[in-house]
Parts: structure tokens; C-alpha cells; sequence
């Protein structure tokens, strides 16, 4: 053999990486697989790693098969030995086993090996199957051509299926009577196999792919690997406590498991209507102490507040402020200890009769116990647990809770995530960029008007001149720059440039949308935890008011707790980095989850709901019983900043083009001069960055 031809004939399987994909030596190509999370897969042109090694990839070369049509001896031509062609390996294909002594084992085989088996959801529960079997010599749930005992309780686990939320009917087995030929018996031990294969993936959370469903639904399940479960579930002396130890131990998802049972037990008797939710007060005036009127009265009787002899039933004293104050914390009002007209509706909506729905209320129950199945089995021995339709934030040591706190989370407009992180970081005093979600949809429009309009609104706010970009932007005190240079707004043509090449940066400080301390958890949608200057909103009971970031109630308080836990470190410690700035890496991450949870039970066990404020329950129930559809939300990497406004404790509604509108409106039909300078900035702030 020549040079040339050994040399070919030791790189006939080589394969070169191109830019497309995989160029085998027979010039068939084989493209990277693709997946929706994935990461571009790295060619040979790109940059390798930083010890030079060259990148690594999953794709496996493909080989052309040999040619079926082999010529003749006699009408071969004669070749050199440069180009006559070289022997391949031959096609790998999968080699049947050797017949089993067990002829259920054989049926086992041909019937796992039957495309018409099962269907695509099972694929890898089927290949593990074919491998657990093609290795093995005896059947797992069958002896002599009836069901074991084994079996028989696995059956009857798999049967009680809706107790854990899952649909029995995904999970039925044949019945077997004692003494079935080897054929029947081969079928119902692979389908029972198969059941308790698709039993354990369901109870992991493998029912749905969360992703699939929604880009913010960024989770992943803990699914187990199917070559272990079947390992594992054939070697278990008791398989029903096997499946059954696989479903979530979460104490909430235990607690929801329990709410569910009772739904669906008999229905409970009506509880005996307490006299005072009977009471109802009249629409009226805001009423605080001090007054004197028949709704204080009535009120009295609503909140059981004693009348003391000789007083005045009608006299708002201190009593009925301090009852007041009591209503208003434990139902999430503004608590101010005033009979305002919310607090009003709230007291007669609780007396009126409650419309019983149970199959929505059954599942809702459902879709939450899905939901913990999608979080890891163990959540580690401290995190934070932040429940976006809850509003509420849980630091959480074991069961233990050491600070709970409100949040304020992403519009329906622009939705927080449901994820699992960790935090790394507590920075203090933090600056704050503008995303390019900001930059496109709020900032832009407004640069642009700016820069083509001369005496507009900025001129009345700041006084005469021109009202260029640069006057939009010192109203929020943000400063442009591009590759780390200054730049004048005024100089710049923004409706010719791409904005998002540009940085705007507001300092650290009083106004700064982040306030004195963030908390980051690294995740591709760029979220995290923060202070925030406007304290007041977090007396709204409807909280789902920023895009995307959560803001927290005691972000000192927080950081007390997380590096405390973290280094020791003590209060008068944190106080100074709250005071002069600083920036710690946490030396333990600490998990951060966002959820969803719109029911959870409380200490009493009764079940408290919540709204479905991103449309998640309906959307996840659907995809439960096969009619999944695909939502893409706006990536929520960007944080807003509204503007201080008078509380009043009304419950706003999202913002929307047409509240806007509205408010617009009302503006105009203002009389000329009667707005204050705060008004004029209110207004230019909330409209130059809130939706």
C-alpha cells in the first residue's frame, strides 16, 4: 500500500467541522440538533476556550451507507491502489438478543421493539425498557402467567393516581387471570413496566415541558433518568412506596394533596352564618375619628366593637379606629383606620354568599401541585421563596420562616419569570442602566419628539431653550454615553441611530429606580431583587406594578438576614454599607425561586387563593389534559420607575394605552396654571418610563 493510500485509509472516518455542520469523508452532512434553550454549537472557525482546546459538541458524525450494488469481478475495472476504494466498518445496527429461556421475556421484546407501542411521550421510558430486557432473563411482574404480589401493588398504587393529582386513566394495566399464555402475559408485563415508567416521570414533574409552554415559565423539572427508575423500581422490595416516595415531599404540596382529597370527598355542611357578616354599610364618606354617624354605628355591630354603657354608638373613637387598623392589616388594605369606600366593599363582599365551583376549585388545587413538582426535591437548608401572585416574599431557614415581606412583581404586560436561581450578590448603592427593553419602547419615542419639537413640554418644565434629548434625559438624571464616552443628546439624531448601542446610566442615589441595595441572582432574563423609592406602593393590595424585577418591602432587613446567614455579618456592619456603599459576594449562594402559586394552605388548613394575574393556571391546566399552547411573553429583563403618587388606597388595575389615555384627558380638562411643579414632574417621570 502507498503513503497516499494508508493515509486514506487511516482517516476514512475522520470528519470535518464546517460551518454548516458535520462533512464526513463520503460528504454527507449532519446538522447540529437544535434546540429551543440551546446554545449555538461552535464551529471550528470560532474562538476556542481559554486553555485553547477545541470545542466540544454533542453531534455525532453520519457515515453514507455502503453501496448495495456491488459490479462483478469480470466488470471491475482495474484500479491503483490510490484509488481503489478502502474497506468501511460495516453499518452498526442494533443485534437482537439471543433468544430468553423465558418466553415472556421474548414477548417483552418483540412487543418494546413495536413502533405501535407507545407513543412519542414515552420514547425514553420505551429504550430504557428495551435494554432493562434485552439484558434481562426472568420477568419483573410475572409468574407463572398471572400478576405476583409485586405487581398486584403496583397496580393498586398506580389506581390511586388521582390522590397525587395525576389522571389514573394514563396509567392502566390489563387484567390478567392466572395461567395466560406467554404472549398475553409478555404484553401486560411490558405495560405495566411502561406504566410505572410514566407514573414516576409524571410524578417529577414530566407531564408538561414548562418552557414549552411559555418562555417565562423558565424550569425545569427534576425528572429522574429512566434506565434508573427501572433499575431502581425493579430491585425495590415494596414498588408502590417506590412510585409513591417520587411525588414532591414539599410540606405545602402535602397540605395542597390533602385540600385536594377533601374536594372530591363529600361535600361539607354549611357552616352556620355568623350574625355580623348579615350587617351591610351603605355607600357613604370616608369616615375617621372623630366623627360622629349612623354608618359607625352599623360598623360597630360588622367588627363586634363593644359600645361601652353610657357612650355614643355613633362616635368613630379610638376603639373602632384601632378595629379598623385590624380589618385593614389581615385583608391586605391600606392601613390607615379610616372607613374609606374600599374598606367598605370589602366588608359586605366577605358577608355575601360564596359561589361554590368545585371543579374550578379541584383544578386549581391540580395545577399548583404540578407546579411543585417542577421545583427541586430538596430546596436546600435556606432560600428565598418569592410567590408572585402572593405578592409576598418568604426567606425561609428548613421550615422555619425568618422574614416574610411584601413584593411588588412584573405587570401582566411585562410578567416576572418563574424560575430557580441563586443569589451571589448584594450590591449597595447600586447604579442603575437602562435595559434596552426601556430604551426601544419609553425612551426612544420620547428622544425623538424632543429633538424635532422646540417649545414643547420640557420647555415649560425646565424653563425656555430648546427642549432637546438632552433635557429629557437630565429629567431623570441619566447620563448618555456610547463605548464608554460622554455624548449630547442634543447632537444626536435619534430617529437615525440605534438607541441600544447607547448606555444610560443614573447614579446611585435618592431617586435611583433600584433605591439603596439590589439582590442578584444571575438568570438569562436578567430579573433580581431590589429596593425601590416608592414605599407607598406596597400599601396597594393589587402589587404587579414594575416589568419584571421584584421590589421588596425590607431590603435592609433582607441583607440583614442573608449575610448574617452568610458570614456572620452583624446589623451595625450592614448599616454601614447601607450608609457608604459597598459590594459582597456571597461565599454560600443562596436558591431564589420564583413562583407561582395561586393557592397555598395556611396554618388553619384552609386553602387561600389568589389571582391568576399572568393567565399561568389555565394555561398549564390545558397542556394537563393534552391541549398545550405556546405563549411567548415579553422577555422581562427590564425594570420601571413610576412616579411618587398620593395613595389613596384604591385597588389600580394594570396599566394600560387606554388608563393612559385617560389620564390624559383628565389632565387637559384642568384649568390653565393649576398645576404645581411636582405635578408637572410626576407626570413627565411616570410617562417618560412606565407604561
Amino acid at each position: 500500500m502507498t503513503t497516499k493510500a494508508a493515509l486514506r485509509a487511516a482517516t476514512a472516518g475522520f470528519c470535518l467541522v464546517t460551518a454548516g455542520g458535520f462533512l464526513t469523508a463520503n460528504n454527507v452532512r449532519s446538522e447540529p440538533a437544535k434546540d429551543a434553550g440551546a446554545k449555538p454549537v461552535q464551529t471550528a472557525t470560532q474562538t476556542t476556550g481559554e486553555q485553547g482546546a477545541p470545542p466540544a459538541t454533542d453531534a455525532t458524525p453520519v457515515t453514507a451507507p455502503p453501496s448495495t450494488s456491488v459490479p462483478s469481478p469480470a466488470a471491475a475495472p482495474a484500479a491503483s491502489p490510490e484509488t481503489q476504494p478502502q474497506p468501511t466498518a460495516p453499518a452498526t445496527t442494533a443485534v437482537p438478543p439471543a433468544p430468553s429461556a423465558d418466553p415472556v421475556i421474548d414477548a417483552v421484546r418483540r412487543l418494546l421493539a413495536d413502533k405501535s407501542f407507545s407513543g412519542k411521550p414515552d420514547a425514553e421510558d420505551v429504550a430504557a425498557l428495551s435494554a432493562f430486557y434485552g439484558a434481562r432473563s426472568e420477568a419483573i411482574w410475572i409468574k407463572h402467567g398471572a400478576f405476583n404480589d409485586k405487581a398486584k401493588a403496583l397496580v393498586a398504587e398506580l389506581k390511586k393516581a388521582e390522590d397525587w393529582g395525576l389522571d389514573p386513566a394514563a396509567y392502566a394495566v390489563p387484567d390478567l387471570s392466572s395461567g395466560a399464555a406467554a404472549g398475553v402475559s409478555g404484553e401486560a408485563e411490558a405495560k405495566l413496566s411502561l406504566a410505572a415508567m410514566r407514573y414516576a416521570r409524571h410524578a417529577r414533574g414530566g407531564r408538561v415541558s414548562p418552557l414549552a409552554l411559555s418562555n417565562i415559565l423558565d424550569m425545569k423539572p427534576p425528572v429522574k433518568e429512566a434506565k434508573e427508575v427501572i433499575a431502581e423500581l425493579s430491585a425495590a422490595a415494596e414498588p408502590d412506596a417506590y412510585i409513591r416516595g417520587l411525588h414532591p415531599k414539599h410540606p405545602q404540596f402535602e397540605a395542597l394533596r390533602q385540600a385536594l382529597i377533601k374536594a372530591r370527598g363529600p361535600a361539607a355542611p354549611e357552616a352556620p352564618i355568623d350574625e355580623a357578616l348579615t350587617v351591610k354599610l351603605p355607600d357613604g364618606k370616608t369616615l375617621k375619628k372623630g366623627a360622629e354617624h349612623d354608618d359607625v354605628a352599623l360598623l360597630r355591630k360588622r367588627l363586634k366593637i363593644e359600645t361601652p354603657e353610657n357612650a355614643n354608638a355613633r362616635m368613630f373613637d379610638d376603639k373602632v379606629e384601632e378595629a379598623v387598623k385590624a380589618y385593614q392589616t389581615a385583608n391586605d388594605l391600606k392601613v390607615n383606620g379610616q372607613l374609606t369606600a374600599k374598606m367598605r366593599s370589602a366588608l359586605n363582599r366577605e358577608g355575601e354568599p360564596k359561589k361554590a365551583d368545585p371543579k374550578r376549585d379541584i383544578d386549581q388545587l391540580i395545577v399548583n401541585m404540578e407546579r411543585w413538582r417542577w421545583l427541586p426535591a430538596d430546596l436546600g437548608p435556606f432560600y428565598v421563596m418569592n410567590n408572585i401572585p402572593e405578592f409576598v416574599s418568604r426567606t425561609m431557614k428548613g421550615n422555619d420562616e425568618v422574614l416574610k415581606q411584601k413584593i411588588i412583581v412584573g405587570l401582566p404586560s411585562w410578567p416576572t419569570p418563574v424560575l430557580t436561581s441563586s443569589m451571589e450578590f448584594v450590591i449597595f448603592h447600586p447604579e442603575w442602566g437602562v435595559p434596552d427593553g426601556i430604551k426601544m419602547k419609553e425612551l426612544l419615542p420620547r428622544l425623538k419628539r424632543a429633538s424635532n419639537q422646540g417649545g414643547g413640554f420640557f420647555d415649560q418644565l425646565f424653563g425656555g431653550g430648546s427642549s432637546g434629548g438632552a433635557r429629557v434625559l437630565a429629567a431623570y438624571k441619566l447620563k448618555p454615553s456610547i463605548n464608554g464616552r460622554p455624548v449630547n443628546a442634543d447632537n444626536i439624531d435619534w430617529g437615525k441611530v440605534d438607541i441600544r448601542q447607547f448606555s444610560f446610566v443614573q447614579p446611585a442615589g435618592g431617586e435611583n429606580p433600584l433605591g439603596m441595595v439590589k439582590f442578584r441572582f444571575p438568570n438569562r432574563h436578567d430579573v433580581y431583587m431590589h429596593d425601590t423609592p416608592q414605599k407607598s406602593l406596597f400599601a396597594k393590595s393589587f402589587r404587579a406594578l414594575s416589568h419584571g424585577c421584584l421590589r421588596v418591602e425590607q431590603p435592609r432587613k433582607l441583607a440583614e438576614v442573608l449575610l448574617a446567614e452568610d458570614s456572620g455579618m452583624s446589623a451595625e456592619k450592614v448599616g454601614s454599607l447601607w450608609s457608604g456603599g459597598g459590594h459582597v459576594t456571597l461565599s454560600k449562594p443562596v436558591p431564589v425561586y420564583l413562583t407561582y402559586f395561586t393557592a397555598r394552605v395556611d396554618e388553619s388548613g384552609k386553602v387561600i387563593r389568589y389571582g391568576d394575574i399572568y393567565g399561568h393556571d389555565s394555561r398549564v391546566g390545558q397542556a394537563l389534559i393534552g391541549r398545550a399552547i405556546r405563549n411567548v411573553a415579553p422577555t422581562p429583563n427590564v425594570e420601571d420607575v413610576v412616579a411618587s403618587t398620593e395613595d389613596d388606597g384604591s385597588e389600580p388595575p394594570p396599566t394600560t394605552k387606554k388608563s393612559n389615555k385617560k389620564q390624559q384627558q383628565a389632565a387637559k380638562k384642568k384649568k390653565p396654571g393649576t398645576e404645581t411643579a411636582g405635578d408637572i414632574l410626576n407626570n413627565a417621570l411616570s410617562g417618560l418610563l412606565a407604561n
